[in-house]
């Protein structure tokens, strides 16, 4: 990338926050994100770990086109709030969605979530199906993520973090360590540039982040404690599905999608992307725009 591409990223990402607002939402201050006219259909963007809602700028214009856009940065993500606690759970995280929503008085909505995104988005979809959720969804859309944690095969890594060696690793580990095993699940030609690399790094360490990974990890015991309750949320949907998947992605790719099909959960829409990871809003955000966008027109 060249010094004029390096500068108009940072931009982006200056424009990104400059347009965002903090709200006080559970008791922390969250960096929410809501652009687009009023008029138009509301879709809710529920981003992933341990990244941020940038993971969305790519394909946010696009998107902008079609809907008024509302998303977040989770706790303990991005500009949000980074308590230093190893009480962070999909639960909590759902309430803060709920939170926004009531906040931001949305009536209904669709939801495109992507990773750990994707588990709150679950929580989410099985409190709608119980009518004690939030507002009302209209459709959800899930891209790469731990739908079933029989198929999430986390990295080293991440089982490191979740063992009682987490707080040492999270000290020692840096930038370099950071840029390797983030780079090692996307696509072999869709690869994030050094610049993008720089830019993911620096809004994990916003208010100190890093030093909570090895709290915000502990989602991957969620996963397993409530899989029953999340896998049937996505076998009862009232609500239309769709799994867009890049299928390279060594951690949730092809084989999370045969496991999705193997248990007849609901799915009224499958996009594959076959040379694509676990990013495919960032590795291929106009391909996985027209797949939402087939998703969405094929409700009409």
């Amino acid at each position: 990338m060249n010094t004029q591409n390096k500068s108009n990223l940072n931009t982006a990402l200056a424009s990104w926050k400059a347009s965002g607002e903090w709200l006080e939402l559970k008791d922390h201050q969250i960096f929410v994100k809501d652009e687009g006219p009023s008029d138009l259909p509301v879709l809710l963007l529920i981003h992933g770990f341990p990244t941020s809602s940038w993971d969305w700028h790519s394909i946010w214009d696009a998107l902008k086109s079609r809907f008024r856009l509302v998303t977040l940065d989770m706790l303990g993500f991005g500009y949000s709030d980074k308590p230093n606690v190893r009480t962070y759970s999909i639960h909590g995280q759902a309430d803060i969605v709920e939170a926004l929503v009531a906040a931001k008085s949305l009536t209904e909505f669709h939801v495109l979530a992507h990773d750990y995104g994707d588990t709150v988005a679950q929580e989410l979809l099985a409190r709608q199906q119980q009518g004690v959720g939030a507002g009302t969804w209209l459709s959800c859309c899930f891209l790469n993520g731990g739908l079933f944690p029989e198929t999430h095969r986390a990295i080293l890594t991440q089982k490191l973090l979740l063992s009682p060696l987490g707080p040492m690793l999270n000290k020692l580990s840096g930038y370099t360590q950071f840029s390797a095993r983030f780079s090692s699940v996307f696509g072999e030609h869709t690869k994030p540039t050094e610049e993008e690399l720089r830019l993911f790094w620096a809004l994990i360490n916003e208010k100190d982040g890093k030093h909570i990974f090895h709290n915000l990890i502990t989602y991957m015991r969620d996963r397993k404690q409530h899989r029953e309750r999340w896998v049937n949320a996505l076998h009862n949907s009232t609500i239309p599905l769709a799994l867009i998947n890049g299928s390279v992605d060594p951690v949730s790719g092809a084989h999370m999608v045969a496991r999705y099909k193997e248990l007849e959960c609901r799915l009224d829409y499958l996009g594959e992307l076959a040379t694509i990871g676990h990013y495919p809003q960032v590795e291929d955000p106009a391909g996985v725009a027209q797949h939402f966008f087939n998703f969405i027109n094929k409700q009409k």
